[in-house]
């Protein structure tokens, strides 16, 4: 029993997060008692939390180059701080400059907004420790302590990642099967065989659950594409490879949709049928949960119940095929592909292998710039106020600027502490940056009142640097999900941290106000310099989405002359499509949080959202049953069809981007619809199938041009 609860204490994601810190955090603490160096603590500690905060998922090889990237821009933001910290007006501008600059440095890569940000905290904590010291001290010691501690940190991470090669991938992977376990759920509300099902609430979640999925799987690839060309464990890493691949060819196959399922439920609502439906789907889901487990735990995978509900599916199935009266030819055939579907998608899950065709192609694409001039365009392309980043660096940048402000003239003794708080609350949209406000004023009230009863409580000195630790441990474990305990954590150890220094309680009252005038600053830099008001950029996350539909469409129908290959080029269209739809779902959300979305928008975005679900759902079941079509008339007819609705929806997303209406050709739909209806393709598979997708896919055009119409107004 005690190994099982060690084991599940270190499958915990963040457990090698908290280790790490504890293990850095411990060592600044003993060289700051046992050395005399009480004076050193701060900086050394600040430093710490930085570089954990910079660190990026890489390999040992990439790390270190990151690492030196990141002490470059610390050793740098030190000094300017140092240099520019008594000069008003040219601090200031630095400050504001260098926020935005920070920001659009973000451009280049995940990993570069994640050393920027960190960058711009180490540069505050500059801030408060030169806020700290006396003048006396040597120009270069405050910079070189931070720097010190970031420095130590980095090399204790680069350590960590060379020893445990797998370990980060193996948790993508485990979290990204849990995402598909959660998506399955939300998939197997819907064959609900109830009249009164809410269809909109369960395509809602069905939407963000995606959203979950698409993530999942982009930092599943991120993380395995560094880690494929290392010498050690080869064969561990095709392995992981093998489960990514099997992951992806899950999700096509999840996300498909053959038929309305509310037209289904309603024919077989007489038949247990669609309820075997569900309850295969939901055992499916249950299964890619234990095989994340299984990853994650290395526990045993029992498949049993995966089967036994397959096999009464297909008993439902057989039932009703033979049944009296026999069901519309059209709604059985809709109800088979779905059963072929969910056997594929079975054995898949049960076996986790990739598909066949993918045995010879297993490259990723790397997001990464190949070049700096690569790098710097991407900054480039951002330099525009249609871009979120470049209203967010403005606007962060401005925050900065009028916190300094106000700090100078309120509060110019540890004022800095507002800086902070704008900064880490100034987020890039408004729903997220109303939630940051509450959650940090939150956090550090209770933090306040937590670290008051540690200081009255434990006054002796190594109890309170040991609570130090723990609230550094504490901090960095719940940071991503709990943020208000992370805020609260992070008071804790700054009071705790600056009672070894100084008075620690006389530091309460001006953190609660710094905190409070620095998130209302935040607040007012999103309602007035550029607000992000996402109801207003639909059209744009549309027209994107619809871009990158009509490329995967191509590359399917590609597939349906040449054969089924899940090549690189097939995978990039694939994903790019469920990443625009992703943008789509997370754009909505946001969009319904805005004072202008929560209103009369809030129809406008649902309907947004559900048309971009029903595009990539109908896509999805096209390239499940991808393979080669035999030779019949009705071929060149559905290739036909099918250009016209990637050129149809290609070109709404240009109309969209240009604010002008869709095109249109009703009567050239018309007569297309009315062919695939009269095509003699009786029971050829999968020829059937692709008309009847593509027929869907038409009736989906106008829905699609009304909301189109509706954003252009």
């Amino acid at each position: 029993m005690r190994w099982h609860r060690l084991q599940y204490l270190l499958a915990f994601e963040r457990f090698a997060d908290a280790l790490r810190v504890f293990v850095a955090l411990t060592g600044v603490m003993l060289y700051a008692g046992l050395g005399n160096n009480a004076h050193e603590l701060i900086p050394l500690m600040l430093g710490v939390i930085a570089a954990a905060i910079a660190e990026t998922d890489d390999s040992w090889r990439r790390r270190a180059s990151a690492l030196a990237v990141t002490l470059l821009c610390f050793g740098l933001a030190a000094l300017i701080v140092q240099w520019l910290f008594e000069r008003t007006w040219l601090f200031g501008l630095a400050l504001t400059l260098g926020s935005f600059l920070l920001v659009m440095m973000g451009a280049v890569s995940a990993r570069y907004a994640t050393i920027s940000n960190a960058t711009l905290l180490l540069a505050v904590y500059g801030m408060i420790g030169r806020d700290q010291h006396s003048l006396t001290d040597a120009f270069w010691h405050q910079p070189a302590l931070l720097v010190a501690g970031a420095g130590w940190y980095g090399l204790l991470s680069l350590l960590w990642n060379a020893l445990f090669v797998h370990r980060p991938v193996r948790q993508a992977l485990a979290r990204l099967y849990d995402a598909l376990g959660d998506y399955l759920d939300c998939k197997a509300r819907l064959f609900e065989p109830s009249r009164g099902l809410d269809i909109a609430a369960c395509r809602n979640a069905l939407a963000h659950a995606n959203a979950r999925v698409v993530a999942a799987l982009n930092d599943t690839r991120l993380a395995l594409i560094d880690r494929l060309d290392g010498r050690r464990s080869r064969s561990a890493m095709e392995e992981n490879l093998r489960l990514y691949l099997a992951a992806q060819d899950i999700h096509e196959r999840a996300a498909s949709s053959h038929y309305p399922y509310s037209r289904l439920v309603q024919a077989f609502f007489h038949s247990d049928l669609m309820f075997r439906a569900q309850r295969l789907v939901a055992a499916v889901g249950r299964a890619c949960r234990e095989r994340g487990a299984a990853l994650r735990y290395e526990a045993p995978t029992r498949f049993g119940y995966l089967q036994t509900a397959r096999s009464e599916f297909d008993a439902a199935l057989t039932y009703q095929r033979e049944g009296n009266p026999a069901p519309e030819r059209g709604l059985l055939a809709a109800v088979e592909e779905l059963a072929d579907n969910l056997d594929t998608l079975t054995d898949r899950v049960a076996s986790a292998e990739a598909p066949a065709e993918q045995s010879d192609e297993q490259r990723l694409q790397d997001p990464a710039p190949a070049s700096f001039g690569e790098g710097w365009r991407r900054i480039v392309v951002e330099l525009t106020p249609a871009s979120a980043r470049f209203r967010h660096g403005l606007r962060l940048g401005l925050a900065m600027l009028a916190g300094y402000i106000v700090l100078k003239l309120v509060h110019p003794e540890q004022g800095y502490w507002i800086l902070l708080t704008v900064m880490l609350v100034c987020q890039p949209d408004y729903g997220a940056t109303r939630q940051r406000v509450v959650q940090r004023i939150g956090g550090t009230v209770l933090g306040l009142v937590l670290g008051w009863a540690l200081l009255k409580l434990f006054p002796a000195t190594e109890i309170q640097l040991l609570l130090t630790i723990a609230a550094g441990v504490t901090f960095f474990a719940a940071r991503f999900r709990r943020y208000v305990v992370a805020a609260a954590a992070i008071s804790v150890l700054v009071l705790l941290a600056f009672n070894q220094v100084g008075n620690g309680f006389d530091l309460i009252v001006p953190r609660l106000l710094d905190t409070v005038i620095g998130a209302v600053l935040a607040f007012a830099a999103m309602r007035l310099v550029l607000p992000d008001w996402r109801s207003r950029e639909l059209h744009q996350r549309l027209a994107d989405a619809l871009a990158a539909n009509g490329r995967y469409l191509r590359a399917i129908l590609a597939q349906y002359r040449s054969g089924k290959r899940d090549d690189l080029a097939y995978r990039i269209a694939r994903r790019d499509a469920h990443n625009a739809d992703a943008a789509v779902s997370t754009h909505v959300s946001s969009a319904l949080k805005d004072p202008h979305g929560a209103r009369a928008d809030s129809r406008q975005a649902l309907a947004v959202l559900a048309s971009a679900q029903t595009l990539i759902a109908h896509l999805s079941t096209l390239g499940a049953h991808r393979q080669v079509l035999a030779a019949h008339a009705g071929n060149t007819l559905l290739e036909q069809v099918g250009a016209y609705i990637a050129d149809t929806l290609e070109e709404a997303s240009h109309a969209l981007v240009r604010g002008e209406p869709m095109p249109v050709d009703s009567e050239y739909e018309h007569s297309l619809r009315d062919a695939l209806t009269a095509a003699p393709l009786g029971n050829m598979e999968p020829q059937r199938l692709i008309a009847s997708q593509l027929a869907q896919l038409l009736d989906e055009l106008p829905r699609l041009r009304r909301i189109g119409q509706a954003l252009v107004r």
